[in-house]
């Protein structure tokens, strides 16, 4: 989260009073809750048999549907209206996160390549097109098709 903060740093900007607000991402698919504090540049995984921690907001779904919204395959509205994904709490801060990201055009592919560098970051992105045609989940920007 530094890393993609660095680099990236009109995340933060285009989340305005929001870069405070506490995130909670909940893929329903993963053994653990994700918290992300954006100000704070931190994401970190909470058990999922204790109480969620403290957040503002919070987005709830299928890992497929996170990734789906992240890579740009499928819009945010979308998501949320066909209640693919929910959302609870500060609704503002929610709709700011999804702009910002909308914006950066993030892959995830591509920012774990560039952390692992030459030639793990190759071997990298060649593991996860093959992740992606076996699972059905859209892992990059490239995979999305117009």
């Amino acid at each position: 989260m530094r890393r993609i903060a660095t680099e990236k740093p009109a995340i933060l900007s285009r989340l305005g009073p929001y870069r405070q607000s506490r995130f909670l991402l909940d893929v329903s698919d993963a053994p653990f809750l994700l918290l992300m504090q954006p100000e704070a540049r931190r994401l970190t995984a909470h058990s999922r048999r204790a109480a969620a921690p403290d957040h503002d907001a919070a987005i709830r779904g299928g890992l497929a549907a996170f990734l789906a919204m992240l890579h740009g395959a499928e819009d945010g509205d979308a998501l949320f209206f066909s209640g693919e994904l929910q959302i609870s709490g500060d609704t503002s801060a929610v709709l700011a996160l999804r702009n910002a990201l909308d914006d950066a055009e993030l892959d995830l592919t591509e920012e774990l390549a560039g952390i692992s560098g030459q030639p793990l970051g190759r071997w990298l992105r060649r593991g996860s097109a093959l992740v992606a045609r076996k699972s059905g989940f859209i892992l990059s920007r490239q995979e999305v098709m117009p």
